[in-house]
């Protein structure tokens, strides 16, 4: 399932009426106050393309609610984070420095990115202290 994940009410209601004008069925889940919209993995790629370009306007809408809520009220934070999937299936949050995350999310879709993070826990939680070309050459051997 492709996840999309919002911060406000305001931008995932906009979202969904997009995905459902798009002819999709969207599933809304709360995961303790995170908000996230689920979407199955076999789209169209035109439309995959016009989902994530939906996508980040939308999270330009989130960073602008933050903004102004932090105007009318002095929260003293301002923090970004991941979610990352443990082999058990727990869920934690990885933080991350919202601007760090921000540059990241220039450059790579939310699909691309989240192969990275998998790819790190992973190597995290199944460590290989082999070098990559032996690993290279062992797979070619299989």
């Amino acid at each position: 399932m492709l996840e999309y994940v919002f911060f406000h009410e305001r931008p995932l209601g906009e979202f969904v009426a997009y995905l459902r004008e798009s002819g999709l069925d969207p599933v809304r889940e709360d995961d303790d106050g995170l908000l996230k919209v689920l979407l199955p993995e076999e789209l169209d790629d035109e439309l995959a393309e016009r989902i994530e370009d939906r996508y980040d306007q939308l999270m330009e809408l989130s960073r602008e609610i933050y903004e102004q809520e932090g105007d009318e009220e002095d929260v003293g934070y301002h923090t970004a984070g991941i979610t990352v999937q443990l082999e058990g299936g727990v869920n934690v949050y990885a933080q991350v420095d919202p601007r760090l995350l921000g540059r990241i999310m220039e450059v790579l879709s939310p699909e691309e990115f989240n192969e990275v993070v998998v790819a790190i826990v992973e190597a995290i939680e199944n460590p290989d202290t082999r070098s990559l070309c032996q690993r290279m050459r062992d797979e070619q051997k299989a």
